[in-house]
């Protein structure tokens, strides 16, 4: 019966946000991919509560790459590219700012996590010209199964599965599979398999 109501919760979602997504598509007409998404997706972060969580999930499911239709996500959080993948039994806590990521399976984000892409976004080696015009690099990131990132983390860089990475760290370096991760910059203390 629980699993009903689910599924009946999330068809009455997407109906919702139907004109939330048809706007989105209009936009995308006249403003970039990543502009029509990045507004809407700071839209949909406002609403609170459990309606607000199956709102948003409904509007990733449309919109993004690809979106599990059982992952929460909280509110506040917002995604900046509608390249993002969210895998399967994910939880993504309140205030959140996510870029061009896969999240894999059963992962778990704390509360106001970070994951941008890359650490050279703004290349900054021509003094002579402006940094907001030298360009930069934003790689893909990719948080691997079954991996929880702890309340107000940054994250630049892939994170292996089955890792654990401490509260308020900043990830700089890839982090291999299996490890705890803590400080800033983040560095492994300990492997979870040994």
């Amino acid at each position: 019966m629980k699993s009903i109501g689910k599924k009946v919760a999330n068809v009455c979602a997407v109906l919702c946000v139907l004109p939330v997504y048809g706007a989105y598509l209009i936009l995308r007409l006249f403003l970039s991919h990543d502009h029509s998404f990045q507004g809407l997706s700071q839209f949909m972060s406002l609403f609170p509560g459990i309606l607000g969580n199956y709102l948003r999930r409904a509007f990733y499911c449309l919109t993004l790459k690809r979106c599990s239709w059982n992952c929460c996500i909280c509110f506040g959080t917002l995604f900046s590219s509608p390249l993002a993948e969210i895998g399967s039994d994910v939880y993504i806590g309140t205030f959140c700012t996510l870029g061009d990521v896969t999240l894999g399976n059963d992962v778990l984000i704390g509360s106001n996590v970070d994951i941008i892409n890359g650490a050279k976004q703004h290349f900054i080696d021509d003094i002579e010209t402006p940094i907001r015009e030298q360009g930069g690099e934003y790689p893909k990131v990719t948080i691997g199964n079954d991996t929880w990132i702890g309340n107000g983390a940054l994250i630049s860089c892939n994170v292996g599965k089955k890792c654990v990475i401490g509260a308020h760290s900043v990830v700089v370096k890839p982090i291999e599979d299996f490890s705890i991760a803590v400080g800033n910059p983040a560095r492994i203390i300990k492997k979870r398999n040994e």
